[in-house]
């Protein structure tokens, strides 16, 4: 480290809040500054973020310190405090630079793609906000910190998934989303908790400093039941990463948070919220490498997120759904690293898909634009010549996507993957059916992803069938396309505040990986021959023992050059080729094939279709379950136990009615009843004293 390299408290203090000053200005004064005022004023706030992420993570390569320090105290409880402070080292600042990167993107894109919205401040607002909140999540020092960046990234995307509030399907996933996301939060609170109670700090670096003391511990949750301290509380931490990152079987908000703009498409699904969770999890490893019985959990989550949520993006047809499912199958592969200790290379994916994804969904929107807001991909066809700026793109985000040797995603995919390989040499059941499961994922992932581009850019035209047919619901009332046709709209280009997003994201989709994956995964120089301390030494904590990675770095790690072209050799490589050949025969060269196939797999594609019925488990089960349960709690309440009150005081009231009757005044009346009391006494001595 270089003493002389001090990163400044104002560069991060300004770092988050410039993004929060754009949202203030864009949504409180939207109306003064009007729609050039709103995205001037966030885009700024946005890029000079950026530009001071960058700065700080090059300070931290040049051997600056970590930054970790309180800026103010909020609440102090006894030996308890709760500080709003800032702990940035390299996995933070990589973290940076992503989000506030990917962001100042989705902004400028935003200008093309929500020109014509009336919400066009509200939107640039809640974005803007929106990075904020990841900002504060990610350079936290502290779990209340990390909370409240947490909660804050939740409400602002319920605030985005149904930002048009009058449409009944955003309304319902946004409610989705949001309750959904509690399930994993209430998990992850109780992890907190847990680390507040035995551990005794919520401070991240004495929390760590003071982790191996629960090594060992165990609690008795039910009577005779023993589980361990560290067991319990990493998997509460993971289930809430379970809801932030879309895991099996709290995965279901994500598809349907489509029904928002495709701009924060990309914000939420690549870059930002669904990779809050991978990096609190990497940030956590102090805790997690405590539990082996934890990691395995979180790998067999992943290992079925990662292939199952891909089958169905093999049946989808809407253009930004199929994506989405794409993001989840990642996710998994990411969780997978994180079970196996890889977490360098879970990390390492989380930013090369950042850009990748980010391309595919702003490419996916800037069809969507072209096409006059069709997003049903049977509707499309042979859009490659009427938009070449999009499909030359689109191809080369999938490419990355498909983990194609010399692209970023194949550097930090098959990193995975020979992690997951390696880790299952060491045996156990859950260890091989995650190997299996990514790689079987690599032809999965292959062929929803290039059925996606010869559906849209290949083949016939279709959207002239659809407009003939009268299948233009989803379009809008713009029929003038400003190219002189009339009738059917004709496809065009999207304007160049959309398409330069695509060609900068572009470029870190092709080439960063390349460079960075010697530094960030194998501690070498980019080139593979210098070895050095590694990326996120200090930041991540792995046991010598589970270090997959220092494995993989001697065995298989020799230049990025050497390691591209072992690639093209890997059965992770032959079955992505299989499944584009397999998307080329059938939606290319023989599309006729696609009747009997569908008409012979119709059970298994229903179910793909179905979601594996999760929706109606979520949804008609547990949320409609809840619902009746408290129906018949509501009949009980009122018929049973209001009866029953009800009925006494009812009863008390006759029997009282009947007595007052009895209540007459006269003397007389009272002598009668007196000898018939005396008649009944002496009957009854009679008959007890005979």
């Amino acid at each position: 480290m270089d003493p002389a390299i001090l990163i400044s408290k104002t560069q991060l203090v300004l770092v988050v809040l410039l993004p929060l000053i754009g949202s203030i200005l864009a949504g409180l004064f939207g109306r003064r500054i009007g729609r050039a005022g709103a995205h001037t004023a966030t885009i700024l706030g946005v890029a000079g973020s950026c530009a001071l992420s960058v700065h700080v993570l090059w300070q931290l390569m040049q051997g600056a310190a970590t930054f970790n320090e309180n800026l103010y105290t909020w609440m102090q409880v006894g030996d308890i405090s709760v500080n709003v402070g800032f702990m940035v080292d390299k996995l933070t600042a990589m973290m940076m630079v992503v989000v506030t990167f990917v962001s100042l993107m989705v902004h400028i894109y935003t200008i093309g793609y929500m020109a014509e919205d009336d919400g066009y401040q509200r939107f640039f607002s809640y974005i803007s906000l929106f990075t904020f909140s990841m900002l504060m999540l990610v350079m936290s020092n502290n779990f209340m910190q990390l909370f409240f960046g947490w909660e804050a990234v939740g409400l602002v995307s319920y605030l985005l998934i149904g930002f048009y509030f009058k449409k009944p399907s955003a309304i319902f996933a946004n409610m989705k989303a949001f309750l959904v996301n509690r399930v994993g939060d209430f998990g992850f609170l109780l992890g907190i908790a847990g680390v507040l109670y035995w551990i005794g700090s919520l401070d991240y670096a004495q929390a760590f400093a003071n982790a191996d003391a629960i090594r060992g511990m165990s609690v008795e949750i039910l009577p005779g039941q023993a589980w361990s301290i560290a067991t319990v509380i990493c998997i509460c931490l993971f289930i809430g990463a379970m809801g932030k990152s879309a895991q099996v079987p709290l995965h279901v908000w994500l598809p349907d948070s489509m029904e928002g703009p495709t701009p924060i498409s990309a914000l939420i699904h690549a870059a930002t919220m669904v990779t809050a969770g991978i990096f609190m999890v990497a940030r956590m490893s102090p805790l997690f490498e405590l539990s082996q019985t934890a990691l395995n959990f979180v790998l067999f989550i992943g290992a079925t997120t990662a292939l199952f949520t891909g089958l169905i993006g093999m049946v989808q047809n809407d253009i930004k759904r199929v994506v989405a499912y794409s993001t989840l199958s990642q996710l998994g592969y990411m969780t997978v690293a994180l079970g196996v200790s890889a977490y360098s290379a879970a990390v390492y994916h989380l930013m090369t898909h950042a850009f990748f994804k980010a391309l595919l969904f702003l490419g996916a929107g800037s069809v969507i634009i072209g096409m006059h807001h069709e997003q049903d991909m049977r509707k499309m066809g042979g859009l490659r010549k009427y938009m070449p700026v999009t499909h030359i793109t689109m191809w080369l985000g999938t490419l990355a996507l498909v983990a194609t040797p010399f692209f970023s995603g194949y550097y930090s995919k098959d990193a995975i993957i020979v992690a997951a390989g390696e880790h299952a040499g060491e045996g156990g059941f859950i260890a091989q059916y995650a190997y299996w499961a990514v790689l079987l994922g690599a032809f999965v992932t292959s062929f929803y992803s290039f059925r996606l581009l010869y559906l849209t850019f290949f083949g016939e035209e279709r959207f002239r069938d659809a407009h003939g047919h009268g299948h233009d619901a989803h379009h809008d009332a713009h029929h003038d396309d400003g190219h002189g046709h009339h009738g059917a709209h004709e496809p065009h280009e999207s304007p160049w505040v959309v398409t330069l997003p695509l060609v900068l994201l572009a470029i870190p989709s092709v080439v960063i990986g390349f460079f960075t994956a010697g530094p960030m995964l194998f501690g070498t120089d980019w080139a593979g021959h210098e070895k050095g301390a590694g990326f996120f030494d200090g930041a991540i904590f792995v046991e010598p023992a589970r270090d997959v990675m220092a494995k993989i770095a001697a065995a298989d790690w020799h230049g990025p050059v050497a390691f591209a072209l072992h690639g093209f050799m890997t059965p992770a490589f032959l079955l992505a080729l299989a499944g584009f050949a397999l998307a080329t025969l059938l939606y290319l060269v023989k599309p006729e094939l696609r009747t009997g196939i569908t008409r012979a797999l119709a059970a298994p594609i229903r179910l793909l279709e179905r979601k594996y019925y999760m929706d109606d488990l979520w949804i008609g089960g547990l949320a409609g379950g809840s619902v009746k349960l408290g129906r018949l709690s509501s009949l009980i309440d009122n018929r049973v136990v209001d009866g029953a009150v009800n009925g006494a005081v009812s009863l008390v009231g006759t029997v009282a009615a009947a007595l007052r009757k009895v209540q007459t005044g006269y003397l007389y009346h009272y002598a009668f009843a007196m000898i018939l009391g005396l008649v009944a006494l002496l009957a009854m001595a009679r008959y007890y004293w005979q």
